[in-house]
């Protein structure tokens, strides 16, 4: 216990920093812990509440802006990316496109309670265009809200967050195994949902060029674009005759699709 509160008053802010930043520049290292923890000591008087939460703030916007001007250079690519590397199925970008689309900016400061929101929503707002400044402002207020509601839990339950760190120092190595061990579980489930998602896209896929050829047929596939409004704007190439679907109200081109014609349906 002696140690981690030494560490934690000498070097408190810096860790919370280092933290908040890397987290934010998507390393998988979670955040909540440590700003829960720095609540704790701010409640001891190592340092205060608002110098917490000061640093939490620009460490989330300094590790959010390089994703954000990511977005603006390359677009949709940076977002494949993060999708390709995530352990989560590549719904991600679509959900966070239909909620800029819905709130628009207010929506970052939700951001960072979703996940998947916060990882894709700063390179996401960088390539639909968002404004620097309102990008700035928004992510700012998620940021405080975030970091302020782990601080504020710490700091009120400071006692029992003690006892938590005496625990784990006590237990040492066995506690680390066991922290390892549920870390690697929760990565296994989510990398196997991942891979089984991408082997049934792999099944009904088609080339572009296997596409062409159909469409040069006698029944051509009646094609419909799944991207969302967001995307439709950014990137305002279609496959010619495809049908947009409205994640809103899905039924209305699904009302259009015949019994006995073949559907191909693209995305971003």
């Amino acid at each position: 216990m002696e140690q981690i509160a030494s560490l934690l008053s000498e070097h408190g802010l810096a860790l919370v920093f280092a933290n908040v930043m890397l987290t934010q520049l998507g390393a998988p290292v979670p955040a909540v812990p440590m700003l829960v923890m720095a609540g704790a000591y701010a409640a001891q008087g190592n340092f205060t509440l608002s110098a917490a939460l000061v640093i939490a703030v620009a460490a989330s916007l300094l590790g959010d802006l390089p994703w954000y001007f990511a977005g603006r250079r390359y677009g949709y690519s940076i977002l494949n990316f993060l999708c390709r590397v995530a352990v989560e199925p590549a719904t991600c970008v679509q959900r966070t496109e239909n909620k800029l689309a819905r709130w628009g900016a207010p929506s970052l400061m939700i951001a960072k309670f979703v996940p998947g929101f916060a990882t894709v929503a700063p390179p996401l707002a960088g390539a639909t265009r968002l404004p620097l400044v309102a990008f700035l402002f928004y992510s700012a207020i998620g940021a405080a809200l975030w970091a302020g509601a782990a601080i504020a839990l710490g700091a009120l339950f400071h006692a029992q967050v003690e006892q938590v760190v005496e625990w784990i120092e006590v237990a040492g190595l066995r506690a680390g195994l066991i922290l390892a061990a549920l870390l690697a579980a929760y990565v296994g489930v989510k990398w196997t949902q991942r891979v089984l998602f991408m082997r049934l896209l792999r099944m009904a896929r088609v080339t572009a060029h296997e596409l062409s050829g159909m469409m040069q047929g006698e029944m051509p596939p009646l094609i419909l674009d799944a991207r969302s409004a967001a995307a439709r704007r950014a990137d305002p190439r279609r496959i010619p005759g495809a049908i947009p679907v409205d994640f809103d109200t899905p039924e209305l081109a699904m009302a259009a699709v015949p019994d006995d014609r073949d559907v191909v349906i693209y995305c971003s």
